[in-house]
């Protein structure tokens, strides 16, 4: 009888508890699985629930009417989930250069069904994806106008691209200091150009993307190369024009190199780098050599007329691996001219001459810091590197005398006054030991008078009585200096005897923390100090370009180049430590600025040998 009472709380799940003395107690219940007491009336829904709630493997037996719903395949996904995973995937297209044709990949779906746990899901059509790209650029566009409204000057670089379908587009971006004294900046457009590239059209198309970004009266600059139809554009322009120093150095470079002892063995060179390049089993050969001799498998590198640095990337390369391409080489049946243990001797003096030229033009390249204050102490560095030495042999000198000659001529053409203004604004170098004695005291006096030229001038209205008008005339026509013209001398002698920062500190925060004090010249600061030393900017938008406008794509619509290229540049991480990544021809390579201010040096580690340099 007690068996068949035990047997009949739902299936032997419970059983009546026992007293001390051994009789049942019929009004309290054990589960048999966790040994929790109940209060037992008769009824099993408290029982049932407890089964399905806590023990669902061996509930669903006993009560398979009450049994509990497993999730073993998730709900499919709600419309604000869909919503939300189509923008990212518009975004992640847009932003990493991806064809939209993507969305129609069976493997791609088959990703996002596992992502998404939803077998059902169905990755949005093209035409979804194209609306939200669109819809994408007109939002982050809106952010760029706001950010170009509240501020008071643009710096802008700009330069030619053809595609790979032979179409023409002008690229401009712009850099601006934010009010909490940020450097930013970003892409205007990549703008598909009909016209030949003479003078005139040139300046028109800067002028009409100035007009459509209603930013005509805040551009300070515009940045391009020294092409003869840019320097013609820029004189038509109202702006001011910045030479890209970094296509001056280089040209520097490529006019000694024609105009020394150091053209055979690049000829040399060459061809000894094209046997191995042309050839897979050539390049096989010094692989196996390499291994032997216990290197790194490395490939040897062509230089290009075009390609910065890349004459000192193909020496650096045959240098390292000389042994390895002489024993390639010598058991091989070729025709090539080989290198002498002379020219040898000049490759490593080459490698000398043209490594700092190299440090100098990733410094100047960057655009996440300031760059246009530092080309006057770099330009300094480079001339003192280039001083001829009693140890150098004839070719050398020519070599340096060239290259100073070239530099300094080249130098000219610059925005020189824009760059000693730029100079004296920075506190890190507002000594002006880059710049000659003689001309330091003509700057100071220079941004005195951008001073006068910036203060606020009294207006007469009708309220001033005639004798107050007689007055002010009087004052200006007099010879002594007027109580504003003191103010602004004090103000440029209060920042003069300011110390000088140390090197390694960011000239921007710098004047986050003194705007107040010196709340003339910060205007100047944010006028000068955001202008780019180089057009690199521009040459990295166009490696965007090129990404996008493959062969695959490359009969995209202008437009939709133009906002595809946008939108991969305004959606780029933000990075807000002071490492400054850039594109290098061979490589990509971060430099940290490790600046000595007691030797007024700039000093940095550059990640693409591991050493480090310093500009004295």
């Amino acid at each position: 009888m007690e068996k068949q009472e035990q047997d009949g709380l739902l299936d032997g799940e419970f059983k009546y508890k026992k007293n001390i003395d051994g009789t049942i107690n019929k009004r309290v219940v054990i589960c048999t699985h966790c040994s929790k007491e109940f209060q037992f009336h008769r009824s099993n829904s408290t029982l049932k629930y407890h089964l399905n709630a806590k023990h669902a493997f061996v509930g669903a037996a006993a009560s398979p009417g009450l049994r509990q719903t497993t999730l073993s395949e998730r709900r499919p996904l709600g419309k604000s989930s869909l919503d939300k995973l189509t923008d990212n995937i518009a975004k992640w297209i847009a932003k990493d250069c991806r064809p939209l044709s993507i969305v129609e990949d069976k493997g791609f779906a088959d990703v996002l069904k596992v992502a998404s746990q939803d077998a059902s899901y169905k990755p949005p059509a093209r035409s979804t994806i194209t609306i939200r790209i669109h819809e994408l650029y007109e939002t982050e566009k809106k952010k760029k106008e706001e950010a170009l409204v509240h501020t008071e000057c643009v710096a802008l670089t700009g330069d030619h691209w053809t595609s790979l379908s032979n179409d023409n587009y002008l690229g401009v971006t712009a850099h601006l200091i934010t009010e909490a004294w940020g450097l930013t900046s970003f892409a205007l457009t990549i703008m598909k150009t009909e016209e030949r590239h003479f003078a005139e059209a040139c300046a028109e198309q800067f002028q009409t993307v100035a007009r459509r970004w209603r930013i005509e009266e805040k551009v300070t600059t515009v940045g391009t190369d020294s092409a003869r139809n840019m320097i013609a554009a820029a004189r038509i322009m109202p702006f001011n024009h910045m030479p890209c120093t970094a296509h001056i150095l280089q040209r520097c470079i490529t006019v000694s190199l024609a105009d020394s002892g150091f053209v055979t063995a690049l000829a040399k060179c060459r061809k000894i780098v094209g046997h191995f390049k042309h050839s897979p089993a050539n390049t096989a050969e010094l692989n196996a050599e390499q291994v032997s001799l216990g290197r790194k498998q490395e490939p040897l590198a062509q230089d290009v007329p075009t390609r910065w640095n890349s004459t000192l990337e193909m020496v650096k390369r045959l240098i390292r691996n000389q042994t390895a391409v002489t024993a390639t080489l010598d058991k091989q049946k070729h025709k090539l001219v080989l290198l002498t243990p002379p020219e040898w001797d000049k490759l490593q003096r080459l490698e000398t001459l043209l490594e700092p030229c190299r440090y100098v033009t990733e410094l100047l390249g960057g655009e996440a810091y300031v760059s246009c204050s530092v080309v006057l102490p770099a330009f300094c560095h480079l001339r003192r590197v280039m001083e001829v030495t009693d140890e150098d042999p004839a070719y050398v000198v020519r070599f340096k005398e060239k290259f100073k000659e070239d530099l300094a001529s080249r130098q000219e053409h610059t925005n020189y006054a824009w760059l000693q203004i730029a100079t004296a604004l920075d506190p890190r170098f507002k000594d002006l030991r880059s710049v000659p004695k003689t001309d330091r005291e003509a700057v100071w006096t220079t941004l005195a008078g951008m001073l006068h030229e910036d203060s606020p001038r009294r207006s007469h209205t009708a309220e001033e009585g005639p004798a107050k008008k007689r007055l002010s005339l009087l004052q200006m026509d007099s010879d002594s200096e007027s109580e504003e013209e003191v103010q602004q001398d004090r103000a440029i002698q209060r920042y003069r005897a300011e110390p000088c920062t140390a090197l390694e500190d960011c000239p921007l925060q710098w004047w986050a923390a003194h705007a107040g004090a010196h709340s003339q010249l910060a205007r100047l600061a944010r006028r000068y100090l955001a202008t780019p030393a180089s057009t690199v900017p521009c040459e990295r938008l166009f490696s965007v370009a090129g990404h996008i406008v493959n062969k695959k794509r490359s009969a995209l619509h202008s437009e939709n180049v133009d906002k595809l290229v946008c939108l991969s540049n305004w959606l780029k991480d933000e990075n807000e430590s002071f490492y400054v990544g850039f594109y290098h021809p061979f490589m990509f390579t971060q430099l940290k600025l490790n600046i000595n201010g007691d030797t007024n040096s700039i000093s940095f580690n550059s990640l693409a040998d591991g050493k480090n340099h310093r500009l004295t």
